[in-house]
């Protein structure tokens, strides 16, 4: 069977600003849902473990849609948010590929988190995200990969409150950088380089979570 880590932040503040972050609805139900179809066996967990707070505002804007309905009400997937485990707890060797859960919140506690960038590394076989190998490398130098584009980030008028912007870093760290050429529009990227066994798969928004997970599936399948 498939084992997939699906690795959720634990913060909830969006700096400075009084607000409420964390994971993103549709970007963890829609790959849920999907993993859970194809059959894999998904162990949340989070940097610190305990309660991985979800974007309030999410549920406010997909609260209804269908999948999204489906995972809120699920009590064993919700109760298993509340009580994610520890990344220092997981044996990379036993699992096939991390999911990094979408969101404001890994913007503060992850990109940095030493923790995130050993599991990922270890699993950089079927690995997603961007770290730093052992070498100093960014793990995304040479791939191609999307995310939440600068310009959603200031549609959403929270470029101030990020500790960085994201498509910037990458781009600062190597990686190819490609989009879907409009705002909100789904785009999916999956990047192997060649001379490397691993594959890196990105997301840009919340509209990219089910093409997203749907590729992961089809690489697992394959391998």
């Amino acid at each position: 069977m498939v084992a997939i880590l699906m690795l959720l932040t634990n913060h909830a503040e969006m700096g400075n600003t009084g607000k409420k972050t964390g994971w993103y609805l549709p970007e963890m139900a829609h790959p849920y849902h999907e993993f859970k179809k194809a059959g894999f066996e998904i162990t949340l967990v989070s940097p610190k473990g305990g309660k991985a707070p979800m974007d309030p505002s999410s549920r406010d804007a997909f609260g209804e849609d269908p999948v999204c309905k489906e995972f809120l009400e699920d009590k064993d997937v919700m109760q298993r948010v509340e009580e994610t485990k520890p990344l220092k707890d997981m044996d990379p060797a036993n699992f096939d590929a991390i999911f990094v859960v979408g969101g404001h919140g890994p913007m503060f506690d992850m990109a940095d988190n030493d923790q995130v960038n050993k599991t990922v590394a270890a699993i950089y076989e079927k690995g997603i995200v961007n770290t730093k190998l052992s070498n100093g490398e960014y793990m995304v130098k040479g791939h191609e990969v999307t995310c939440f584009t600068n310009e959603e980030e200031g549609l959403v008028k929270l470029v101030d409150a990020m500790p960085f912007l994201l498509e910037t870093k990458l781009v600062e760290n190597g990686a190819v950088f490609k989009h879907a050429g409009k705002a909100w529009k789904g785009h999916v990227c999956v990047s192997k380089k060649e001379g490397h066994s691993g594959y890196v798969a990105t997301g840009q928004n919340p509209n990219s979570a089910t093409p997203l997970a749907e590729a992961i599936v089809k690489l697992l399948r394959e391998k």
